[in-house]
């Protein structure tokens, strides 16, 4: 009987210094990654991550279980800016900047008598011109976004095509990168732009909200129009800051608490970007069985034995022992019981069939040091 010891731990001991560290700093308004105006962006998924294993005992949630849910978080992430910059999105985006501008210029026209002893109408104007900047920055974004899909779809058509020669795809290869240096470059300018108009929007609230307690009840007796637009816009901005801010925590608990419940919602509504079922089939399947306390299993497990896993669909079956420690799934957090079904990827993490091929299906990553599979199953063809 063999036996060999894939911890988990000692796994994710490997690759902690591979994870790559995230900035610890936050942008509390950006509106490009919501479908309305006065939008604050969540704060980053993995730094919530990282902020509950620096909060959470190790008895609670182990190292090998937060790098799981800091990759979840990051692939959340990923797709919610996929999302944010659809068109449906967008176009919900550009609309509803474009009412604000409407009704802003509609209500200045028709408060032309009004004479408020502050500055109301230089406050519209200016968040008129907040929304008019950020129409400009969501297109332009839009548009770099779906020329970069362009080319690099033609790029894989005519790669598997083999249409281009040697030479004539060295041509188009370059054609791409300056194409793709001129795209950066408008981006990180509309990125730049969008980042001063954000902190000019909160900056520019400020203002208003000043003005409009400074002024009182004289305003909304003298310049009732000005005044009560003023508070709408005020109480819209409010209101989606807080609806953005309790998102993002709900999501950020999920994450770290009930991660099985995310990987099910993108197994659902998310196309397959992974594997596919024959090749999540062709990986690895064992049966975990819990020992006794009596029972010594040969092997170099240290401490108290977890239980054995036991390869499953051949004649010689390979047999792993685990310690009690990394006898558990790191997805669903759950001690493996005995009988359940495990999956062990080629980088020798293991988790129960059911966590693992859903995230699997999403991305063909490991979840834990994000070795693909693909890329092993190919080699091994090769």
């Amino acid at each position: 009987m063999t036996s060999t010891t894939p911890t988990n731990r000692s796994s994710a001991d490997d690759i902690t210094n591979t994870t790559p560290f995230l900035s610890s700093t936050t942008t509390t308004v950006s509106r490009p990654d919501s479908a309305m105006r006065p939008s604050v962006r969540p704060q980053s998924l993995r730094e919530a991550a990282r902020f509950m294993r620096r909060a959470t005992s190790r008895r609670t949630m182990r190292e090998p279980s937060m790098l799981v849910r800091e990759t979840a978080a990051e692939q959340l992430e990923e797709r919610q800016s996929d999302w944010a910059y659809s068109k449906p999105v967008v176009i919900l985006d550009v609309i509803w900047n474009f009412a604000f501008v409407a009704v802003a210029a509609g209500v200045l026209f028709l408060s032309r008598d009004e004479n408020p002893e502050m500055p109301l109408r230089l406050w519209i104007i200016g968040y008129a011109f907040q929304c008019l900047l950020h129409m400009v920055c969501v297109c332009v974004e839009y548009k770099r976004r779906r020329r970069r899909q362009s080319m690099e779809y033609s790029r894989f058509n005519a790669g598997e095509d083999g249409v281009l020669s040697s030479g004539s795809g060295v041509e188009s290869e370059q054609y791409v990168t300056f194409a793709q240096l001129e795209e950066d470059n408008g981006s990180n300018v509309a990125k730049h732009l969008e980042s001063a108009n954000t902190m000019f929007s909160f900056v520019w609230w400020i203002t208003g909200f000043y003005w409009v307690s400074l002024g009182g009840q004289a305003l909304a007796r003298g310049s009732p129009q000005l005044y009560w637009l003023c508070i709408i816009f005020l109480a819209f901005d409010v209101f989606f800051v807080v609806f953005c801010v309790a998102l993002a925590c709900i999501i950020g608990i999920a994450v770290c608490c009930c991660l099985p419940c995310i990987i099910a919602i993108l197994y659902a509504v998310a196309d397959q970007e992974g594997a596919s079922k024959e090749e999540i089939d062709q990986l690895s399947k064992f049966k975990f069985q819990k020992i006794g306390d009596n029972e010594k299993p040969a092997g170099d497990v240290q401490g108290p034995v977890g239980g054995i896993m036991i390869e499953c669909g051949t004649d010689s079956p390979m047999e792993q022992v685990l310690s009690q420690d990394d006898a558990e799934c790191c997805i669903c957090l759950s001690a493996y019981e005995d009988g359940v079904e495990l999956r062990e990827l080629p980088c020798r993490h293991h988790f129960h069939c059911a966590c693992v091929d859903k995230w699997l299906y999403i991305n063909a990553t490991c979840p834990l040091c994000k070795y693909n599979i693909l890329k092993s199953s190919s080699q091994e063809e090769v």
